[in-house]
Formats: C-alpha cells, sequence, structure tokens
C-alpha cells in the first residue's frame, strides 16, 4: 500500500534518537532529513528507516551548519595532505555536497576516513574523494558551475518533483499503454510515452537526422498535451536521435524532472549545444535556444544505474547498463502495485565491447519488452569485436604503406573511444609506424568525459583510465585536437599520410564535410564508415555506392564532389547489436517478457525481427507505427 508523505515523516520522525535536531522534506522521490547532527544518522539507522517507509532515504546537513565555500576551500587544504593532489573542489549547494578530486584519492580520505570526518565536521558539506581525471571536461565544469549558481532553484524543483510523486491517489482501474512518438517503422527521434490511469512518462526525445520534414517527434499528439502534465522524462542514453529535441519540450512548456546517468546529463549538454551551432552554420534556425537547454539542465535529476528510485506516484524506474556507449541505460518500470513491468531496451550491444560491458538482461519482473531492433533483419551479422578490430587494424597499414589518409565519420560518443583504443593498441604494438591521428568536432571534450565517469567503463578501461601512467589509451601522443578552422585547412592541404576521426558520425553535417570535400578525389586515400547511417543522410548514399555526391554549402548553394577515393565499411564496430545478439538477447533476458514491442529500425526490418522472436520464442511481438497506442496492462 502507498504510504502518504505523511505517513513517511510520521514513521520516520519516530525511529530519529531524541535531542537530534531535524526536519524530513523531499528531494525527488528521495526522502531528505536535513538535520544540524548528521553524525546521529548511523548507516543501519538509515537503513531501518528506509525498510520500514520502502524509500531511499539520504541525510542533508543543515544550511546553517554549511561554512562559506572560500573558508571551506581554505580548510581543505589545511587537511588533506599535499600529496594527495588535490586539483579540484566544487560544490553543490542544491544538496549540501562537496566533491574533492584528488590524484590519490586514498591519502586524500586517510587512514580509516581520518581526514573524510575531520572535514565533514569542520566545513558542515557532505564530502566526497574521488580520483581526478587526467583530461580535463570544459562541459562538465560548465554543468557544476550551471548547479552552483542556481542552487536555490533546483532545490525547488526537487521539492516540487517529490510532491508531485506523493500527491494523492487517483481513485478509478489502474491500467497501462504504451504510444510511440517517434523511431516506430523508422531510426530516429525516438520517444515512448507510457500512460497509467496516475500517470504520463516520456521516455527519450530524439531528433532524426537528414530529415527536415521528419526532424522532430510527434510532440502535437493530444495524449502528450498540454506538456505540463507529463510527470517525467527518462533518457536512455546521449545519442542526438534520443535526446536531440529534449529541450523543445522545455520550450513549450514542460517543467518536470528529467532522469538519467550523470555521464549521459554531461554527454547531452554538449551534443545539444553543438546542435545550435550546426544549424546556425548550416543556414537553419535551430529548433531550440542555450536558454531552452539551461531550463531543460534545471531539472535533471542524476540516477546511477543499479538505483532504484519513484518517477511518478506508481512508477518506480531501475537503469541498467545497455553497453551502447557512455552512461547508456535499458529501463525497468515497475508499475502500480505489481501491475505490470515494463522494460524499455534503449540501443543495447549484447557484447563486452573495448569500452564497456555486455547489456544487462537480468530484471526483478518483465511482462513487456520494448527493444530496438536497427539490425534486427535475417542477413544483419556482424563479425565479433576482434575480427572487427582486426579488419580496421589491417585496412590501416595497408592504407599508410602506401601513403593515403584514413577519415572517418564518427559519432563523438562512443565509436570515437572504441576506434582509438583500436589504433593505440596498433601503433602501441609495432606493426605500424605511427602517424598523427587527428580527432577533429566534439570527440576530445567527450573522451574527457569518459574519463570523469570510469565507473561507467569496463573493469580493465576503467583500470587504464584510472592509472597516472601510457597505459592510458587516450593520453597517447599521437592523438591530437584540432583546435581552429585554420589547424584544418592546413591538414587538408599537407601532403602527408594521417588519419582523421571527425563528426558528424552519418556526415549530416560537421568537419568530416570538409575532409570529404577534399580527400574523396585522391585514389590513395580511403574513406572508411564504423556506425550506422541513416536513411536520408550522405553516409547512407555513399554506402550504397553513389558515386557524385551534392554537398551543400551552408545555404549558399551546391557543390558536386566526385568520390574516387576507397571506401570501406567495417560494422563489427557499430554500438548496436546485430541480428544475432538480439535474439541471443532475448533468449538470455530472465525472466523472459511475455510481450514484445520493436522499433528503432525501418518497417520492413522490424517485420523479420518480429517473425523471428514469434518464431523462435513463442513470445508475442509487434511492430507498430508511430502513433499508434498499445494497451499493456
Amino acid at each position: 500500500m502507498r504510504l502518504t508523505f505523511k505517513e513517511i515523516q510520521d514513521k520516520i520522525s519516530k525511529m530519529i534518537p531524541s535531542g537530534v535536531d531535524f526536519e524530513i522534506d523531499l528531494e525527488a522521490a528521495s526522502i531528505a532529513i536535513i538535520t544540524k547532527n548528521p553524525e546521529a544518522f548511523s548507516n543501519s539507522l538509515i537503513g531501518e528507516m528506509a525498510k520500514s517507509v520502502k524509500r531511499r532515504i539520504i541525510i542533508r546537513p543543515n544550511d546553517s551548519i554549511l561554512m562559506d565555500t572560500k573558508k571551506a576551500r581554505d580548510v581543505i587544504s589545511e587537511i588533506i595532505p599535499s600529496e594527495a593532489l588535490v586539483l579540484d573542489v566544487w560544490f553543490d549547494p542544491a544538496i549540501g555536497e562537496c566533491t574533492i578530486e584528488c590524484k590519490d584519492p586514498a591519502l586524500g580520505v586517510g587512514k580509516k576516513g581520518v581526514h573524510l570526518k575531520e572535514l565533514r565536521d569542520e566545513i558542515g558539506w557532505q564530502v566526497n574523494i574521488i580520483r581526478a581525471s587526467r583530461m580535463d571536461s570544459r562541459t562538465a565544469s560548465d554543468v557544476r558551475r550551471f548547479r552552483l549558481e542556481n542552487a536555490k532553484e533546483r532545490k525547488k524543483a526537487l521539492r516540487r518533483f517529490g510532491l508531485n510523486i506523493y500527491r494523492p491517489k487517483r481513485p478509478g482501474e489502474s491500467w497501462v499503454r504504451l504510444t510511440a512518438l517517434g523511431s516506430y517503422g523508422e531510426v530516429g527521434r525516438a520517444m515512448h510515452l507510457i500512460t497509467t490511469n496516475e500517470s504520463r512518462v516520456i521516455i527519450d526525445c530524439g531528433a532524426k537526422p537528414g530529415s527536415e520534414k521528419e526532424s522532430m517527434p510527434y510532440f502535437s499528439a493530444p495524449e502528450l498535451l498540454p506538456p505540463e502534465k507529463i510527470d517525467a522524462v527518462i533518457i536512455t542514453h546521449a545519442h542526438l536521435d534520443h535526446i536531440g529535441m529534449l529541450p523543445v519540450l522545455f520550450k513549450y512548456g514542460y517543467r518536470g524532472p528529467v532522469y538519467c546517468t550523470p555521464p549521459t546529463r554531461d554527454l547531452m549538454v554538449l551534443l545539444q549545444l553543438d546542435f545550435i551551432k550546426v544549424s546556425q552554420s548550416e543556414g537553419r534556425k535551430p529548433a531550440y535556444t542555450l536558454e531552452d537547454v539551461q531550463e531543460m539542465m534545471l531539472h535533471v535529476v542524476d540516477v546511477n544505474w543499479d538505483q532504484t528510485t519513484d518517477i511518478a506516484p506508481d512508477i518506480k524506474m531501475t537503469l541498467y547498463n545497455a553497453g551502447h556507449i557512455l552512461g547508456s541505460s535499458s529501463i525497468h518500470m515497475h508499475i502500480g502495485e505489481g501491475l505490470h513491468n515494463v522494460v524499455l531496451s534503449g540501443d543495447i550491444k549484447y557484447e563486452k565491447s573495448w569500452l564497456y560491458d555486455a547489456a544487462n538482461v537480468r530484471f526483478p519482473r518483465v511482462e513487456t519488452l520494448v527493444m530496438e531492433s536497427t539490425y534486427g533483419g535475417p542477413k544483419s551479422f556482424q563479425p565479433s569485436r576482434l575480427e572487427a578490430t582486426k579488419e580496421l587494424q589491417d585496412m590501416i597499414k595497408r592504407v599508410l604503406s602506401k601513403g593515403g589518409k584514413i577519415f572517418c565519420p564518427v559519432f563523438a560518443v562512443g565509436r570515437s573511444q572504441e576506434l582509438m583504443i583500436a589504433i593505440d593498441q596498433l601503433f602501441k604494438s609495432g606493426e605500424c609506424q605511427p602517424v598523427t591521428v587527428w580527432l577533429d568536432g566534439m570527440i576530445q571534450e567527450a573522451t574527457a568525459i569518459h574519463s570523469l565517469h570510469p565507473d561507467y567503463l569496463n573493469q580493465e578501461l576503467r583500470q587504464s583510465v584510472l592509472r597516472d601512467d601510457d597505459t592510458n589509451p587516450f593520453s597517447s601522443s599521437w592523438f591530437r585536437t584540432v583546435e581552429s578552422r585554420d589547424q584544418r585547412e592546413s591538414i587538408l592541404l599537407n601532403p602527408g599520410s594521417c588519419i582523421v576521426l571527425a563528426t558528424s558520425g552519418m556526415m549530416s553535417g560537421g568537419p568530416i564535410i570538409d575532409y570529404f570535400k577534399h580527400w574523396a578525389g585522391d585514389r590513395l586515400n580511403t574513406l572508411c564508415f564504423v556506425g550506422y547511417q541513416a536513411e536520408g543522410t550522405l553516409g547512407r548514399r555513399l554506402r550504397d555506392g553513389f558515386k557524385d555526391v551534392p554537398i551543400s554549402d551552408g545555404g549558399r548553394g551546391t557543390d558536386m564532389v566526385r568520390v574516387e577515393c576507397d571506401l570501406v565499411i567495417i560494422d563489427g564496430m557499430s554500438g548496436h547489436s546485430d541480428r544475432r545478439q538480439l535474439m541471443e538477447y532475448v533468449n538470455q533476458m530472465n525472466p523472459k517478457p511475455k510481450f514484445i514491442v520493436l522499433h528503432h529500425s525501418d518497417a520492413k526490418i522490424g517485420s523479420q525481427l518480429r517473425q523471428g522472436l514469434r518464431e523462435t520464442y513463442r513470445i508475442r511481438t509487434v511492430n507498430p507505427k508511430n502513433l499508434e497506442t498499445l494497451r499493456l496492462a
């Protein structure tokens, strides 16, 4: 039975030791105990309270005991030994937390946590001491600064989210529906709507690359209106086809929470701001402004993998690793008092990669699975990661040996870092003379965000990134960032061999276009595709064999480019599972779903995978069209 907030307050109040100053408030779904005596709350007591009310309990320091941030920095420098090498300190007043980044966090914490305890007693803030990244991220720093400057507004928003979750129960029959608002029968503009008799929750809000007419999800669908009545948004991962139009929702008046993992939060801001910049450079009016992105950021609630949280009066959510890109998640939604359980896979890779572990397949309960089907066709088979890596490395050796250049259109997130690791491995092996590998676009910034969130990488890479030595593949000397247009021009005119990784991944804009225009006519060069190319994009036309392609010149005209260079397609580097992996993902899912809904592929491929799943596993499977609604319970 669902407890009201008043009932939760009463239960917790009886468990708090006498004489302890406290007040009980809401921080989104979490129950926040705000106190001048944080030391009075042991882990065992917090655990007992959480078990009693079946809610996450967090202890927050009262504002009155928080030391001024400038003074707190001075105290930190006095208490933390200089050998720990503190590189950065940042504060989040909305939740009373201070994070200290050290080269040696163990020295920072001190024996048996002595420095940590002394700091908490002295400065009042809750203190986290973490290992500093070797790479600085401008985006992450901007996010921290924004949160600091808007702490009061964020605190009010978190409380408002909580009050909405704990609102009185609505009468009537319980039911669950899924409405397809984008990415059904297509790749791009992903958006799903879960509706119950009590709540409305959106999952993803993406753009469609290469299509101006169909660039947005179906915002005008009556189920979405008015936006102010939507309870929550959940983001699976930070590719543009899943987050590219989220600020538009805030432009239209949505003011509820956006739940995602911390790396998804940082990457989302990076890509949305670049989306605005690219639109302007191509002579198009952006769909939203910087102010819309900032409004969105005020409403982001960080959720880590495996952390269950209430997001609506009748919905609990848990995020799990999806194996696709940094922080990418599959969403488990527990609806009602055991009424229905839905898993939305997000984009998945059911194979361990150079960067991430394979997608999670174990869930508490599953009745409905909403699954991507990008490579679900009967002939959509990809080589393994090791096979793809060998194919890539052999191609690099071949092209460089004859003095050519290699240019790869890449997504800044995921594929870029995979390629960097494969290239780094090749150059360190001594099998190939190293050349400069230019990173153009947002790749270096996205790589820095990977370094900031090592817990979301697989164990081997996490250890390499955390070590302060040459084992970190992202720090190798052959990787260099293109800092300006002038520098790009000099690279374009340089006759020597090199490798260029440049955005955008589907060649729908970005710096890769400059390299393509200058180098496509030389037979010594190689254009290498390593990611999915959606219908309507330049990348797709080139993959389909077009030899003469038009290139828009920022609204000033169109140039025709003749393709004489070699074209290599390496499918095994994709962040999506192929047909075999998708089938095995369903086979290994525990427990098995009773109903599967397919999206994120064209209608033909979705139909082919639907037939395969039905015949193999005897599970009812559908691939609906956009704007269709399915009753799940």
